[in-house]
């Protein structure tokens, strides 16, 4: 009875949605508190991401109409490898400094996956309205999950993107405008090559399936298909002409050759990822949700529950995990090989819809403890509480690296370091050209510097064949790299044969190169000028590099070797 009164009064569900905003604001917090002193991820961000926006932002080619070059990356980067003018963090980066638009985004993409996924939960389960605090727990979890930060809402916005689409197929002309309006701004903050392709494919499909069942055309519905890929296609109008029309050079996502797995390394695969998800899309559930599933189910069985949603949702992610890790396995390449699309675009990707679909069995699975289980509303709350607080807010990007030790955002960058560098070469920086080692390219673009290595998701062919002359010695030394390079190559680096993949060599870890193997012959007729390097290269003298000056700061995280290619 004291339960029940208890409950009674905390079932409103404005309590819970402001503790849950409580909860993501302080979250957040240490962007707002920190600023450039925050940790925060690198892979596919900081090396990337951060300096293309910031990159287009300063090129005064936002709204190129044509496939243009950049001349600040491999002396020509063509304008389709940035992001569309039309996107929403282009804007940020435009208006405001890279950080304090790094912070809006996080926060954008925090609460609109909390309040899409309350809303889809709220108004299309039958517990939504009746359960507010498994509605707002499982949305919170939703909210709080390390998303790969530049996706904004290509996966964070999935379950606000479905419950406007559904609330249109329910409710037709009847619908809010302010909906319509929402479901137009999605496309400038997410990514349609990422999610949104296969999400509208998928909405299709369903308009599909219920025109022939019910024999009658949903207009509102098509429309509204229509309008979010019209809108899509608008944005991305370089993208587009420059993968299915003649863009004026031949990418090097045309000799692409991925997938190559064994069948067991693919069942292996599959597993991987249906258990702990992919890099950019990991939905930390495999230490509480997915016990909660199996038991849910274990319980749906004794009480005669017929839990269909939560078996069809459950069954739907595996069948996900086994198409993407299939897309990878060697059956796949007389496909790939005579069909271009299949190889230069990753079907796999919609292995992205799993952090959503998780998150919505959560829910389902929690209410089924909440009616069904004895102690079950004590036991939600626990899990919810355990999800929320111990496995995903220790996330947050500052605690997550800060405790692996990478640096932050002020430190990766080293401005004052690198503005030293230019100040010593003395020249404008358009003028001469450099590369980097052991360190990102783009942290020289980010500062300025005119580089002769990237890392972007497009560029031409012939560059990459050219580039590599410069760095074949050191690939020749290792296979794995060689792979890697030559079947992916997205990274155009000075890969180090004993350094692999690790591009992090800061001034606590800096171990000279005794043999570096380089063309510095092809390096020159690319127009390199200097090797900001992050070790010391031991073997210099007998490359024709030398020694400048070393440069370093306390509040940096390299200490830089500047070498003169003579």
């Amino acid at each position: 009875m004291m339960w029940s009164t208890k409950y009674s009064n905390t079932s409103n569900p404005k309590l819970w949605v402001g503790i849950a905003c409580f909860v993501i604001i302080a979250y957040l917090m240490p962007y707002f508190i920190l600023g450039e002193d925050t940790h925060i991820r690198v892979h596919d961000n900081l090396d990337s991401n951060i300096v293309w926006y910031q990159l287009l932002a300063e090129s005064g080619q936002i709204f190129s109409l044509t496939d243009t070059v950049l001349p600040n990356a491999i002396n020509g980067l063509p304008r389709s490898a940035l992001p569309s003018g039309l996107d929403a963090m282009v804007w940020l980066y435009a208006i405001f400094e890279p950080m304090t638009a790094y912070t809006i985004g996080q926060t954008i993409m925090r609460f609109t996956a909390f309040f899409g996924m309350y809303f889809l939960l709220k108004h299309f389960t039958s517990f939504g309205k009746e359960i507010p605090i498994i509605t707002v727990g499982a949305s919170l979890g939703f909210a709080l999950l390390p998303y790969w930060p530049s996706g904004m809402l290509s996966i964070a916005g999935l379950p606000l993107a479905l419950f406007l689409f559904l609330t249109i197929r329910k409710y037709g002309k009847a619908t809010p405008w302010y909906y319509w309006l929402t479901l137009l701004v999605i496309p400038f903050l997410s990514n349609f090559v990422l999610t949104f392709v296969f999400f509208l494919a998928m909405m299709g499909v369903f308009w599909l399936l219920d025109w022939l069942r019910r024999k009658h055309v949903n207009w509102p519905f098509f429309i509204a298909i229509a309008a979010m890929t019209s809108v899509y296609v608008i944005k991305n109008y370089l993208l587009i002409t420059s993968m299915f029309f003649s863009s004026g050079f031949t990418s090097h996502r045309d000799a692409l050759d991925l997938g190559h797995n064994s069948f067991q390394r693919s069942i292996e695969l599959s597993l991987e990822n249906f258990l702990h998800g992919h890099t950019h899309d990991m939905a930390q559930h495999y230490w509480i949700i997915f016990p909660v599933i199996g038991i849910a189910l274990i319980v749906a069985g004794y009480r005669n529950v017929k839990p269909n949603w939560l078996v069809g949702l459950f069954f739907f992610n595996l069948l996900l995990s086994i198409w993407y890790a299939f897309w990878y396995w060697e059956g796949w390449r007389i496909v790939k090989d005579n069909f271009m699309i299949a190889n230069t675009f990753n079907f796999a990707r919609i292995h992205f819809f799993d952090p959503a679909i998780w998150y919505i069995c959560f829910a389902l699975a929690l209410a089924i403890f909440w009616k069904h289980l004895r102690f079950g509303r004590v036991i939600t709350i626990i899990l919810i509480i355990a999800q929320c607080g111990l496995v995903l807010f220790p996330l947050n990007e500052e605690t997550k690296y800060n405790l692996i030790g990478t640096p932050t955002f002020k430190e990766f960058y080293s401005e004052d370091l690198f503005d030293d560098i230019q100040s010593y070469i003395g020249q404008d920086p358009k003028d001469y050209r450099v590369v980097s080692i052991g360190m990102h390219p783009t942290i020289a673009q980010y500062n300025g510097f005119y580089t002769l290595d990237t890392y972007n998701n497009s560029f031409p062919l012939s560059y990459k064949h050219t580039f590599r002359e410069v760095i074949a010695g050191e690939l020749d030394k290792n296979p794995s790299l060689e792979n890697y390079f030559d079947t992916w190559g997205g990274r155009l680096y000075m890969y180090v044969a004993e350094h692999g993949e690790n591009y992090l060599y800061t001034k606590h870890r800096n171990d000279p190169i005794e043999q570096l193997d380089i063309n510095t012959e092809a390096l020159k007729d690319l127009g390199g000028d200097y090797i900001l390097s992050a070790v010391p290269i031991g073997n210099a003298e007998e490359l024709n590099l030398t020694l400048e000056r070393t440069f370093e700061q306390s509040d940096a995280a390299w200490k830089i070797w500047l070498y003169r290619v003579d």
